[in-house]
């Protein structure tokens, strides 16, 4: 069996809007977003949350909704044909997609807000203790994370971003 045509792993903590539309699937030359988050596919909201991120696609792109572990058990089931955008909204559902076997080799950090508990690392990103382990687990499986909001800005390392703001 052959692997998975990922081309693009992006962590927002928005899923699928406009942005990823028209800046990162345009960059990624993705064909097929794939929402990989668990409330998003069977929530009690999935339905209401699918219709808005589905609008938000413009046709341009097939869209499908897997929990994390349908990702983990189907994924190397997709058909070559497939450039695969995969989408979460937090780097713990990352770290169990690679720790699952997915084979994601980069993770684009986006957005993530800020909340109470959380400290900024930068404009659009800001990590709790637990967004920080998960960040250590991606990066102790070989995946490069990298902060980087559109694709002209330069990308910054997670990690050292991590080390300078502690």
């Amino acid at each position: 069996m052959t692997s998975p045509n990922i081309v693009w792993t992006r962590i927002d903590e928005r899923l699928l809007h406009g942005q990823i539309r028209i800046t990162w699937g345009k960059h990624s030359e993705a064909n097929l977003i794939l929402v990989a988050n668990d409330d998003a596919a069977d929530g009690p909201n999935a339905a209401f949350m699918q219709a808005g991120m589905k609008a938000s696609a413009g046709g341009e792109y097939a869209v499908r909704f897997f929990s994390i572990q349908k990702t983990i058990d189907v994924i190397a089931k997709a058909s070559a044909k497939q450039k695969i955008f995969i989408l979460c909204n937090n780097p713990t559902d990352v770290a169990r997609l690679v720790e699952g076997g997915v084979p994601i080799l980069h993770c684009n950090v986006g957005n993530m807000h800020y909340h109470e508990g959380k400290r900024k690392l930068t404009k659009t990103v800001s990590v709790d203790d637990k967004d920080i382990e998960a960040f250590e687990r991606i990066v102790k499986c070989d995946v490069t994370c990298t902060i980087q909001n559109t694709p002209d800005q330069k990308p910054i390392d997670i990690l050292s971003v991590i080390t300078e703001t502690a």
